[in-house]
């Protein structure tokens, strides 16, 4: 019986000893240089997205179309952003909190700012959506407020970095290749 109980707590030992191994190894995020890389690999298709989005946007402000097909490209264009933001936001999250200073901090702000953005281009989307056509002032002027609006959320939802200072992702950003 005790040769038994030595064998097993022998085992249960490598189990534990392996188990700590393990999770030592899977505890750090990403280096900042890699958390860099994979945020600005994730931003940089989102803006440019989002500026397409943007002067598209702008050309069918001012097209000489009806306000149903105004409203059809615009509710397809901001359903674009939408997602396009909600792309870099899984992306961004998908990266993991970086092993800096403040990471978990700075990558939930990017995470929130970028849910910020994703919500705002909903929202106008949505309200857009919900214009009725039947009167083209009204519904250029409801256009006119919606994108107002947008412009106002997503001011709002810029990241605030004055308060994430981490000086190691702070040169990691200046550095890696992918942010430039």
């Amino acid at each position: 019986m005790r040769t038994c109980r030595a064998a097993a707590a022998g085992k249960l030992t490598v189990v534990l000893a392996t188990f700590v191994v393990l999770v030592a190894g899977c505890g750090g995020g990403p280096s900042p240089r890699a958390w860099a890389t994979s945020v600005c690999e994730a931003l940089t298709p989102w803006r440019t997205e989002i500026s397409k989005l943007t002067s598209s946007t702008k050309q069918q402000m001012t097209a000489q179309t009806t306000p149903a097909q105004a409203q059809e490209n615009l509710v397809r264009l901001f359903a674009g952003a939408e997602q396009a933001s909600e792309t870099a936001r899984r992306r961004v999250e998908e990266a993991g909190i970086p092993e800096a200073e403040h990471g978990e901090e700075v990558f939930q702000g990017f995470r929130a700012s970028l849910g910020k953005v994703r919500d705002a281009y909903g929202r106008a989307r949505a309200t857009i959506g919900g214009l009725s056509t039947g009167q083209p002032t009204a519904f250029y002027d409801g256009v006119q407020a919606a994108v107002d609006t947008l412009n106002k959320e997503y001011d709002a939802s810029a990241l605030d970095t004055s308060r994430l200072s981490s000086e190691e992702l702070k040169q990691a950003f200046d550095e890696v290749p992918e942010c430039r």
